[in-house]
């Protein structure tokens, strides 16, 4: 009886490891990242539409900050304006005339 239990436990173990090689080749074939056994993505196994959407937020991350930084410079400009003497602030625009 007890080589019986092992052989059951052995089965047992085979059929998950196999179901798990199923499913993740079911997974690759139709297109997916292949997963590990809780169901996550595999490190480094990003599909192309994945790899896609990471280029397209980095161009939108940098579009952002450049339009941040010019923004923040603006808002300097008039901050000093706000805050300069009127006389001062009115010789700065002759002179620019």
């Amino acid at each position: 009886m007890h080589i019986d239990t092992m052989v059951f436990v052995l089965a047992i173990i085979a059929l998950t490891s196999g179901g798990w090689i199923v499913n993740n080749w079911l997974r690759m074939k139709h297109g997916y990242a292949p997963t590990d056994k809780r169901g996550n993505p595999l490190p480094g196994t990003a599909g192309p539409d994945a790899q896609r959407k990471i280029d397209l937020l980095s161009n939108e991350n940098d579009r952002l900050t450049g339009q941040i930084s010019r923004l923040e410079e603006r808002i300097a400009v008039l901050e000093r304006i706000a805050t300069d003497p009127a006389e001062r602030t009115a010789r700065e625009i002759d002179s620019l005339r």
